[in-house]
């Protein structure tokens, strides 16, 4: 028997112990088998089967469409909602496989596919990352900002669970269905990885910075307070720093996070715990960092109820504000509607995620943070394999470092 036989009968009793693909638990790199550049008759998914845990199961990779693509993933960001979903399960999903943060590579596309939703050409081999799932909404108009917002659109990652099961970008293969589906999709062939698993987080800033535009206030002069310096806070800064903006004041309680802060642009940071007496000398503290003024724009991008309330105090009369931390029912805030909106005459904004024009503008906000240097790709501060993916939504929830990233590739992680 020469080497060739021998290692032909030992894949077959390794196929013969793996799953049998309907949604066995396995341990991740089980189907790893196929030869190099081929593709596998099954994909990896993590899939939130409980509060606090997910399970690594196989499943049989779908035969393609005409107008479908199958990706192989690089990467995925963890957003703040899918530490709710972890915690929670605030949109009763259970079981549901997340991760919508994320990117790859073709490596397989139905005969229709030939243009992204840019019109770009695309081809197995190219980069892509998803935006939103419109479904033909004719309510939804992606490119007017005054209308209908994308809220009742889907997205891959918070999909229900069906018979694809490859439906959210925390695993190793994606399935992109073509056609009535609504799938939009980018070809991002010229970005490095880690830019690309910050387009769509970075793409609700460039949406949130537009409606603020929208009211009037925002200038390249604006003294403009950002309340809350996580990925999404700290994201807000560098968008603000690309378009010219020059007086930003990052208000958060993690050292960690302000001193990032400065790095993507903020003039200066104002620590809320140095200020344990309480919102009046905290707004003292905001004015103090603007030169004896308050702020003409702020960006509340919290999720903290109590946050939002006292924003308020931190701008002047005739201000505005853009209210974009709530992608969840994070509770009730109070407010005085006299002080805080009606006597100030404030302009008020509220954002949700982001359109297809956006997605496109992201791209040139990138670009443009990559030539003035600012490091926003350094937002990536923890890359962990899938197989290791409840460790890293604990390191997540635990604020244990910025921004933190699932590879579907293995050899791409690190801690």
């Amino acid at each position: 028997m020469n080497e060739q036989n021998i290692e032909l009968i030992v894949r077959q009793v390794l196929e013969s112990m793996q799953s049998d693909g309907y949604g066995k638990t396995s341990s991740y790199g089980a189907a790893a088998a196929a030869p190099a550049g081929a593709i596998p008759k099954t994909a990896h998914v993590a899939v939130l089967t409980k509060l606090g845990n997910f399970d690594v199961k196989e499943y049989p990779i779908p035969p393609l469409g005409d107008n479908d693509l199958l990706v192989k993933v690089e990467g995925t960001g963890v957003c703040g909602t899918d530490a709710h979903e972890f915690k929670r399960d605030p949109f009763g999903l259970i079981p549901v496989a997340l991760g919508h943060e994320g990117t790859g590579t073709i490596v397989a596309m139905g005969k229709n596919v030939k243009k992204d939703s840019a019109g770009k050409d695309v081809k197995v081999g190219d980069k892509i990352v998803t935006c939103m799932i419109f479904k033909d909404d004719p309510d939804i108009t992606t490119y007017d900002l005054n209308k209908q917002n994308v809220g009742g659109a889907d997205v891959y990652g918070l999909l229900p669970d069906d018979d694809v099961h490859l439906n959210g970008w925390f695993s190793d293969y994606i399935f992109i269905r073509g056609g009535e589906f609504g799938s939009t999709f980018f070809n991002v062939s010229d970005l490095d990885l880690d830019s690309r698993i910050l387009i769509e987080p970075a793409a609700v800033l460039v949406h949130a910075v537009e409606r603020a535009k929208s009211t009037g206030i925002l200038r390249f002069a604006s003294r403009v307070v950002v309340q809350g310096c996580g990925p999404i806070g700290l994201l807000c800064i560098a968008v603000l720093r690309t378009m010219g903006v020059n007086s930003i004041v990052a208000v958060d309680g993690n050292p960690q996070r302000l001193d990032f802060a400065k790095r993507l642009g903020a003039d200066a940071t104002v620590n809320f715990a140095d200020y344990p007496s309480g919102i009046e000398d905290l707004t003292e503290g905001v004015k103090k960092a603007f030169g004896g003024k308050l702020a003409d724009f702020g960006f509340q991008c919290t999720g903290n109820p109590k946050a939002h309330s006292n924003i308020y105090k931190f701008i002047r009369n005739g201000g505005g504000l853009c209210e974009l931390g709530f992608f969840i029912n994070g509770g009730d805030a109070t407010i005085n509607p006299h002080f805080d909106i009606c006597s100030k005459e404030l302009t008020i904004v509220g954002s949700w995620v982001y359109t297809l024009r956006d997605y496109v503008n992201t791209f040139a906000f990138l670009d443009r943070a990559k030539k003035i240097g600012l490091p926003v790709t350094e937002l990536i501060t923890h890359k962990y394999p899938l197989d290791r993916i409840n460790e890293a939504l604990e390191t997540n929830l635990a604020q244990k470092g910025l921004k933190i990233a699932v590879m579907g590739d293995p050899s791409l992680a690190k801690d």
